[in-house]
């Protein structure tokens, strides 16, 4: 069994700051991958930004050069550095981790239940 848990949404105004992090705790040999997505009301959710165990990384176009995610391996954590957020950044933003549970043992993702982040003055 394996747990991910999000925090640090809130409200803030535009061009602010928020940090997002994501726990993962339980069953846990290996994280694979380890990504953010968010979904506005009335949209898809869309991927934010993604990291490997290696630490490359992919950013959606419209967060490239404000938002930096990162990912710390022994803590099992990521985080998501959001700065001069926008009223369009406001959703609920989920984490997802990739894990393998053994060493020879399959990849699995699971999911965080969402932080709500609002860009708003």
């Amino acid at each position: 069994q394996v747990q991910v848990v999000e925090s640090g949404g809130g409200l803030v105004q535009p061009g602010g700051s928020l940090r997002l992090s994501c726990a993962a705790s339980g069953s846990i040999f290996a994280i694979n991958a380890m990504g953010w997505y968010r979904q506005a009301p009335g949209k898809q959710r869309e991927l934010v930004a993604a990291v490997t165990s290696g630490g490359s990384t992919n950013y959606a176009d419209s967060v490239k050069g404000r938002f930096t995610i990162s990912r710390d391996n022994a803590k099992n954590t990521g985080y998501l550095q959001m700065n001069s957020l926008k009223p369009e950044d406001t959703a609920v933003y989920y984490c997802n981790a990739d894990v393998k549970s053994t060493e020879w043992g399959l990849v699995y993702r699971y999911w965080g239940q969402g932080t709500q982040v609002t860009v708003s003055s």
